[in-house]
Parts: C-alpha cells; structure tokens; sequence
C-alpha cells in the first residue's frame, strides 16, 4: 500500500532478509572484513554471533554471493536440539545429498564421498548453520568431526556457524568444545548499529527502492527510531515500516518524532515491543500519568485502523465491480447475436 502512495518500487524494510537491500554500515562492514577473511581461509570454523535481529544471516548471505566463486557448493540449514544423526541427515538434505542407510557411519560415508567428489571437480563446500545456539555438544562434535575430512593437506567442507550471543559465551567457556575451538579461525560479534548508522541505513533502504526524499524523515524522528529499535536492524525494519504505512493512511509527506512515538505505542498495543513500566505503583489507587496521552494514541491507531479498512473495502467493491462488469459484457455480447436475424437463420 505505501510503496505505490510513495512511488516506490518494493518495500524497503521487510522482515524477512534481503542480501539485495544489504546495508554495509560501518558496524557490518567490520563484521565483513572478518568473514571475508575467514572464507579467504577455505578451513575451519566461522563463528558469527549476535542478538535476534542484527543481520548475521542477511551478511552472511551478502559475503557468500559476493565473496565466494561460481564454483562454490554451499549448504544452509537451521538447527535445532537435534542429536548427532540427525545433524548429519540435516546436512546432507543442505547438500542434496541421497540417504543410503540408517546408520550414522552410512551418512558420514555419503557425506565424505560427496566432499571427494567435489573436490575432484575442483568445487569447495561450505556449510552454513544458523541458530547454532540450539546445538547439543555431541552435535558440535560431529560438525567438527566433518571438518576432519581432508584431500591431503587441504580440507574439503569449511563450515560457518550463525548463533545469538549465548552461542559465543558457550564456544569460549566450554572445556568440551575445546578441539572445535582450537579450528575456529574467524570470530564476529555483531553489535547493534549506532545511531549515525541507522540514519544511514533508513536512508541507503529507501534510496534502494527510488526514494527521493517523499517522505522525508526528520532528524528527530531518526533519534526516536533508534531509541525504540536500540539499534537493531529487524526493528528499524518494523518501525520504519510501520512509519511509512502511518504517513500513506495520513497523506502526509513527512516523518516526524510524534508519527515515530505513534508507531511504538501501536506496536505495543500489538505486543511486538515491550510495554513501558507505569508510572504509579501497583495498588496505589492513582491513576497512571500517562494515562491521557497513551488514550490519545490508541484514538489515533484505530482512525488509522478505520482508514485503512475503508480503503481496502473500496479496492475490493471496485475489484468485484471491474469483475462483474467483464462477466456481464460476453454475455451481452452473445444475447445480441441470438437476436441478428442472419445469424438466425
């Protein structure tokens, strides 16, 4: 809806990871340089961590196409708490690789002639796992394990493990994930964005998709977004997003701190952000201070709200209309053909 009131050609903050709409900040750029580094390496482990919503998976998506050749397998699974068999079937459905027995000495046997196969192909391999967090630590094992099959001196899988920060407290502290440890030789945190980069990123996402300044976003309201997202580039996503879909329902061309105050309590209300603390205490019998204005906003979010209904009743009547109107012209079009004298006869 907002993209066409603004005459963009997609929407720019969509939740789900975009490497086409990939901002490299300096906080990701950091990160890159890192990994680029460690793919550079073509062995061992590459360890990225970082909180739900920092953008590991959309980077490590943005490196593999940029940074790695034409020639490069590349498998990407989710984990779970999986045990170790079920790791290696996780694996090798990544790869495209056939089952051929039930036996974890069976899989580890496809897998490692999959590996040789390639290389004799001069392909490399390189498996990305992300939630690492879940992982058991016999299913590390096992992904270490993997790491072992090698062509002479030169290792056939390189493996890049995607985690939330727990996952980098548990490789750094945990004596049984000492070996795997010992072969990580690439490790990124990635922190949340500082305020100047999310400037930059609000603005380098809309001019992706042919922003030209409609709606401008103001100084403040770029603040009062970072403030609300802390700087985590998921909810810049969902904040800003919501901020233009705000602007189209109220025809305006511009972005303030208010619209931005407005979006949260409406994010809120929808439970996507966490709720202010109220302002009395538990049984104090007063009423909250900021009772008034936070009415004031839920007024507005269901104006919004009507307005948005309205218009979407209006786009499906005159959808159903252009439909009736299509359906009603053959067969008028056949009842005057009844009706011709010569076509009669």
């Amino acid at each position: 809806m907002y993209d066409s009131y603004f005459n963009l050609s997609a929407k720019p903050f969509q939740l789900t990871p975009d490497p086409g709409l990939f901002v490299e900040t300096e906080t990701h750029a950091r990160a890159m340089a890192y990994l680029t580094y460690g793919l550079s390496q073509g062995e061992g482990f590459i360890v990225v961590t970082g909180d739900v919503g920092t953008g590991k998976t959309t980077l490590v998506a943005r490196l593999i196409a940029e940074k790695l050749a034409a020639d490069t397998v590349v498998g990407s699974l989710v984990s779970s708490q999986v045990d170790s068999t079920s790791l290696l079937k996780l694996v090798m459905a990544s790869l495209g690789i056939e089952e051929r027995g039930q036996e974890k000495a069976d899989h580890l046997r496809a897998i490692e002639t999959f590996l040789r196969a390639k290389r004799e192909r001069a392909k490399r391999v390189v498996v990305i796992v992300d939630e690492a967090q879940n992982l058991t630590f016999e299913a590390l094992e096992e992904l270490r394990m993997l790491s072992n099959f090698q062509d002479g001196s030169q290792p056939l899988v390189q493996i890049v493990l995607l985690g939330q920060p727990e996952f980098r407290t548990m490789i750094a502290s945990s004596p049984e994930l000492e070996q795997l440890r010992q072969r990580v030789i690439a490790s990124h945190h990635i922190s949340p964005m500082p305020a100047d980069d999310v400037a930059t990123y609000v603005r380098e996402r809309l001019t992706r998709v042919g922003w030209t300044g409609r709606p401008a976003f103001s100084a403040s309201a770029i603040e009062a977004l970072n403030d609300a997202a802390g700087g985590v580039p998921r909810m810049v996503n969902m904040l800003a997003g919501r901020a233009l879909l705000f602007a189209a329902l109220d025809e305006r061309d511009d972005i303030d701190e208010d619209l931005i105050g407005d979006v949260v309590e409406d994010l809120r209300g929808d439970n996507a952000l966490p709720s202010t603390s109220a302002s009395t205490e538990p049984g104090s019998g007063m009423m909250p201070a900021n009772l008034e204005p936070r009415l004031q906003s839920l007024e507005t979010r269901m104006d919004r709200h009507e307005r948005a209904i309205k218009q979407l009743i209006t786009l499906v009547s005159d959808m159903l209309a252009e439909e009736d109107g299509a359906a009603a012209e053959p067969a008028h079009s056949a009842s005057h053909a009844t009706d011709d004298p010569e076509t009669s006869q």
